[in-house]
Order: C-alpha cells, then structure tokens, then sequence
C-alpha cells in the first residue's frame, strides 16, 4: 500500500465528500437554507463556500506553477464579488457544482510532476507552504465545513438542541 503523502491527498480528495450523502440523509432543502443565527451559515451556504473555494484554491495553485513564490490574502467570502451568486444557488445546483469541481481539481493534481509539487506561495497566516501543504490545507479547511454542515443538518432534525456537538 502507498503511503506516501501525495497518496493520502489523492485518497482523501477523491473520497472526503463521499460523505456527504450520509451526512445530509433525512434533511429537506429548506432546511439545508435555515440559519441557526443570523451570524451563521447556513448548510448550504458553507456548501456554496466549498464550491466557490475550489475555483479560489485552483486559481492559487496555478498562479504558484506559474509564479515563484506568490503571495495570498486571506479569502473571505464576504469580500468576494461571486459569493452572492454562489450563496443564491440551489442545494442540487450547488452539489452538482461541487462534484464538477473535485473532479477538476482531481484531474489537476493527479496529473502533477513530483517538482510541482514542491513549488510554494505563501499565505497570509501559514507562511510559505508547498502545492502538497496547500492541498492538505484545503482538506482541513474542507473537512471543518464539512463538520458544520453535519452540524447543521443535524441541528435541523433536532430543532429543541440547537446546539448539537459531538
């Protein structure tokens, strides 16, 4: 078995959203849509997030094969002119759109030389990472939106716990 660390991304990229259809079971779109507070997303909106992050993180990885050492800001979606439309979207709009993109993201790095993968760019709070470091990064990031749309599909079927935890 491969256990390399360029293995475990590609595993983890090609399985961490097969759990989405486990994790949304029993939970219709309106709720998907319901904020538990005005200052937090909804399910579907960090749903959305996920989508519009994987255009973001693949414009990044190109401009880190392109460029020597680039130089990110933080992405918040709120200062993004193509959150509003994202978040507008339909949960089947926006799960569609979501698997479209994994596989382009997959399709990318799979098809990745080992050199490229050394390659850097430099993030605002993490300091100069490799393609490989932003990949796991961007698992991370995924997997901790991942958790609040469970969260929140949960608290959906539990409206007298809003506070569902694990």
């Amino acid at each position: 078995m491969d256990e390399s660390p360029r293995h475990a991304v590609a595993v983890r990229l090609q399985t961490q959203l097969n759990c989405l259809p486990t994790i949304l079971a029993g939970v219709s779109h309106d709720a998907l849509g319901r904020r538990p507070t005005a200052d937090k997303w909804s399910a579907i909106e960090n749903l959305a997030h996920l989508a519009r992050y994987h255009e973001i993180f693949r414009e990044r990885i190109n401009r880190i094969l392109r460029e020597d050492r680039p130089s990110f800001t933080r992405y918040r979606a709120e200062e993004d002119p193509q959150w509003p439309p994202w978040a507008a979207k339909s949960s089947d709009a926006i799960l569609g759109e979501l698997r479209t993109l994994r596989s382009q993201l997959i399709t990318m790095f799979d098809t990745l030389a080992d050199a490229e993968l050394l390659r850097t760019g430099i993030h605002p709070r993490f300091g100069e990472m490799t393609v490989l470091q932003w990949m796991e990064f961007f698992l991370l990031h995924e997997g901790h939106h991942l958790y609040t749309v469970m969260q929140r599909a949960r608290e959906s079927l539990n409206p007298g716990n809003p506070s569902v935890t694990l």
